[in-house]
């Protein structure tokens, strides 16, 4: 397994192939972290796990049951880290037909047990981040796995994502939703104008001296993503108009 630069957590993602292999067997072909542990910006007491694991073919029913309760059981152990995994599960022969049709995913994600649902190129951007630069925990290289992903269409995987929000914000409550979309907004403004991918705190940085009259809302945000103060509700107007703002820029 590759080592992270996050020496401490090493034993964590022991223990999750571990119990993915306790479930899946030989049918795990390989398993991908990226993310902030791979980007930067990872924060011990903050940041989630990112993971893809590549299975011989579709998990099954049986399967999901028992990875949900692999998944359980880890967060029993590590309560700290309850609602901060995301693991993607995913044939071989769905993530190389992925630009091309939609399949069946097993995911779970902050604030989602684990599921089935329908993925295709609205993934795209998870995809180029694999195979651009994730650590490889178990099998072979991502690359061997994943199709080719121009920048060009990372970008616009980006921007689209963006897009996708609408003015659904406008019906955003609490400041834990409001802080991840204003920072992943900044993140979006990054990319597009500079086609790389940066951390959180890194786009927000870069956004505040580039958006100066949005930098007192970018700063409120990472304030509240470091120490959770704040009050729910007050930054839903400003937070919905620098979304719009930020479609206008990109072309959206």
């Amino acid at each position: 397994m590759q080592s992270t630069p996050y020496p401490q957590m090493n034993d964590l993602l022991d223990d999750l192939l571990a119990g993915m292999r306790g479930v899946l067997g030989e049918r795990l072909i390989g398993v991908y972290l990226y993310g902030s542990l791979v980007a930067g910006g990872f924060d011990d007491a903050l940041s989630d796990v990112d993971l893809l694991a590549v299975t011989a073919g579709d998990i099954d029913v049986g399967e999901l049951d028992a990875l949900r309760v692999m998944h359980d059981r880890f967060v029993r152990d590590r309560p700290r880290w309850d609602d901060r995994i995301e693991v993607a599960y995913l044939s071989v022969a769905a993530l190389r037909t992925f630009k091309e049709r939609t399949s069946r995913i097993g995911i779970i994600s902050p604030g989602e047990p684990l599921h089935f649902k329908e993925a295709g190129r609205d993934w795209l951007m998870n995809w180029y981040l694999v195979r651009d630069g994730g650590r490889t925990l178990h099998g072979p290289p991502p690359e061997e796995l994943i199709p080719s992903v121009s920048k060009a269409e990372f970008v616009e995987s980006v921007r689209d994502h963006a897009r996708g929000w609408g003015d659904g914000i406008d019906r955003m409550r609490g400041r834990g939703p409001l802080s991840y979309v204003i920072l992943t907004l900044c993140r979006t403004l990054y990319t597009h104008e500079t086609g790389e991918h940066v951390s959180k705190e890194g786009a927000a940085a870069w956004a505040r001296r580039d958006l100066p009259e949005w930098a007192d809302l970018i700063g409120e945000a990472l304030l509240w993503r470091v120490t959770r103060h704040g009050h729910d509700g007050m930054a839903v107007p400003d937070a919905a108009r620098f979304a719009r703002a930020v479609r206008e820029r990109i072309g959206g």
